[in-house]
């Protein structure tokens, strides 16, 4: 029998695939054309440097969101569904959409709304068309996702991802993967307001089975890292089921912090910050905010690449080490943590067979990662729900998963 607390066991992604058809069979009595797959990512190693010019370190995950897509049979609108919120979105593509205009029903693009990152994708591949003279056509689309939302998994570039590749593949257009990154992040920027980085973006569309993507967010130059095999280490992830949004303020406020550190460094970015200089600035030493944001920026990109190093090497132990001082700076310097992630990322992490734990994502909430040997996995499971409840914080949900591939296209059968 399953112990009540051993990790849940993920839907596979042809089952997400699957609901997203059916969705879109019941919305639209269509079957769509094309089916992409999008992934989810965790990020091991490199929080809070992407939009500095750092380095990260993330996987692809086994989590996925599915866009389904067809032709729309009404050459004046284009609509969407998706199995987390109610409602459609409905609107024309023919021509150019601006943010927080309002659709056709009134309702306004409202950033963070759903709506705000699947219109906000299809307006700038739209625009991507137009500019290379390609033809593009009203759509029918429904979205289906098993990446859970708020959880610091990359739900929001999962989902656009896969509208991304949909529509690109529906209209006939060839975009490179990291161009693709590139423009769901605009729409991210644009529609959503959210600042981001283009690490999320990325990985979901650059994953590959069995390694982690060490990604220079400045140069985009991206190096793919073998992962230790399934019998010497697994990947556990544990939501904390405390929610975020990074289009809250406190995101915003951390990446402004790290653009004022820049200026009094006198530096482009604090990519290219060195402790010595920090520690050494005056004017930096009067903004407490602006001295942890260029502290944790600079420590954390030579982290991430000892990191990279180290599980190149197959050293889990130093990867494990350094994991450890990554979720202390994201705690105590940067901030960014919460009581429920660090209660989770501490009774892992004192647990015998884990090497190293961090929380992972945005932060303020969502989840935490672990990398452990793979028999060490229901103890640790146990554990954190036993620490959770010792708190009184809501319990947290674990899963494994595994380094997986970056966006795809499934072809199917064309209507009559």
């Amino acid at each position: 029998m399953r112990s009540p607390n051993s990790p849940e066991h993920e839907a596979p992604p042809d089952a997400t695939a699957r609901r997203a058809g059916e969705l879109l069979r019941s919305r639209s009595s269509l079957s769509p054309d094309v089916t992409t797959l999008a992934p989810g990512r965790v990020n091991l190693i490199g929080e809070h440097t992407d939009y500095s010019g750092g380095f990260v370190l993330p996987i692809a995950i086994d989590r996925v969101a599915s866009a389904a897509v067809v032709i729309s049979p009404d050459p004046t609108r284009s609509r969407i569904w998706t199995d987390h919120a109610q409602g459609v979105a409905t609107f024309d593509l023919r021509r150019p959409i601006s943010p927080g205009s309002p659709l056709p029903d009134g309702s306004p693009i409202t950033p963070g709304d759903w709506r705000s990152y699947a219109v906000g994708v299809l307006s700038i591949l739209a625009d991507h068309a137009r500019s290379h003279g390609a033809l593009h056509s009203n759509l029918d689309l429904a979205i289906a996702s098993d990446v859970p939302i708020g959880g610091g998994l990359s739900s929001s570039a999962s989902f656009e991802l896969s509208i991304a590749a949909a529509a690109a593949e529906i209209w006939r257009l060839e975009i490179p993967p990291l161009t693709l990154a590139s423009l769901c992040r605009t729409a991210e920027h644009r529609f959503a307001g959210v600042p981001c980085g283009l690490m999320d973006q990325a990985i979901s569309a650059l994953g590959r089975s069995g390694h982690a993507l060490l990604l220079d967010c400045r140069s985009e130059r991206a190096e793919h890292v073998p992962m230790p095999g399934e019998d010497q280490a697994a990947v556990l992830v544990i939501n904390s089921n405390v929610r975020h949004s990074l289009s809250s303020s406190r995101y915003s406020q951390r990446r402004e912090a790290c653009r004022r550190a820049a200026s009094l460094l006198g530096v482009p970015e604090l990519r290219d910050a060195t402790t010595a200089s920090i520690a050494n600035s005056a004017p930096l030493s009067r903004d407490p905010e602006a001295f942890a944001a260029a502290m944790h920026v600079t420590t954390e990109n030579a982290r991430t690449l000892s990191a990279a190093a180290a599980l190149g090497a197959g050293d889990l132990v130093e990867l494990g080490r350094l994991m450890i001082e990554s979720h202390r700076s994201l705690r105590d310097v940067y901030r960014v943590s919460c009581p429920e992630l660090d209660t989770i990322v501490d009774a892992a992490a004192s647990t015998p067979g884990v090497f190293g734990s961090r929380m992972t994502g945005g932060g303020f909430g969502g989840c935490a990662v672990v990398i452990l040997q793979p028999q060490a996995i229901p103890v640790v499971c146990e554990r954190v729900v036993s620490a959770a409840r010792d708190m009184n914080f809501p319990r947290p949900a674990s899963f494994r998963v595994r380094a997986s591939d970056g966006v795809r296209t499934l072809q199917t059968p064309r209507n009559g």
